[in-house]
């Protein structure tokens, strides 16, 4: 086996000395602030939630975040008195602030008092991971990892320009074939469960439809497989693994 084909996924953002992103997510919507864990640890972020303001100051305290993704409405109070007092003993910590659509004010005076970004609710966790991103190389926090791609055997995925390879020819994916090709090969040699794909790709238990990740199996194996020595396997009952041809 060659050494791409070990390499298992590339080098997430990291701190500086190595050890994991830390983040506090503050929501008082527990679906949310589970859904915003699952998408942050999926990049290799440590997670930390809170559903109120006075806990979010105290595990701020305790964790130390790298950043935080802050709602502005909150039980007890709200997101900007949350700032405020987290940034008492941590004056630089990027926040990222959740408005409802039509809170124009609150957009305003989150940033005019020191808001680093903000999105709005319902929002696509893939814009907010990438203002992360964009929050955490811009604050120092990280250190950028020093490759996009995953390799496996001749297969090559790069995660920033979304361009796909076998063999050095194109391969051309559709969004969801690409967040499903993306998960499998950071997990090579691994056997991945239905359950375990919709709950990355699909992020919601589609409530027994799991016929849609046998569909879209199918499409990449088209696109991945045709014509070639197989990638894509299928273990009966167990669920789906990609390994390097041949191997």
């Amino acid at each position: 086996m060659t050494s791409q084909a070990q390499r298992p996924q590339a080098q997430p953002l990291t701190r500086p000395d190595g050890t994991p992103i830390r983040i506090l997510a503050v929501d008082d919507e527990a679906s949310l602030t589970e859904l915003l864990s699952m998408a942050m640890r999926y990049e290799g972020w440590e997670v930390t939630t809170a559903g109120s303001g006075s806990t979010a100051v105290q595990e701020a305290r305790s964790v130390r975040p790298d950043a935080i993704v802050l709602d502005m409405m909150l039980p007890d109070f709200d997101g900007l008195e949350v700032m405020r007092r987290i940034r008492t003993e941590q004056p630089d910590v990027p926040v990222i602030f959740l408005t409802a659509r039509d809170a124009v004010d609150d957009r305003v005076v989150g940033l005019t008092a020191g808001g680093d970004d903000y999105v709005t609710k319902p929002f696509s966790l893939e814009e907010l991971i990438a203002r992360l991103r964009g929050l955490l190389r811009r604050s120092g926090a990280t250190t950028a990892r020093p490759s996009s791609q995953l390799v496996v055997g001749d297969l090559t995925l790069d995660e920033d320009s979304h361009e796909v390879t076998r063999a050095g020819d194109d391969v051309s994916l559709t969004a969801t074939e690409f967040e499903l090709l993306r998960y499998l090969m950071r997990n090579p040699r691994r056997v991945l469960s239905k359950a375990q794909i919709l709950d990355r790709v699909w992020n919601y238990d589609f409530g027994g439809q799991a016929n849609v990740v046998e569909l879209y199996i199918s499409y990449l194996r088209k696109k991945i497989d045709a014509g070639r020595d197989p990638m894509i396997h299928t273990l009966r009952g167990a669920g789906y693994m990609l390994k390097p041809a041949g191997a």
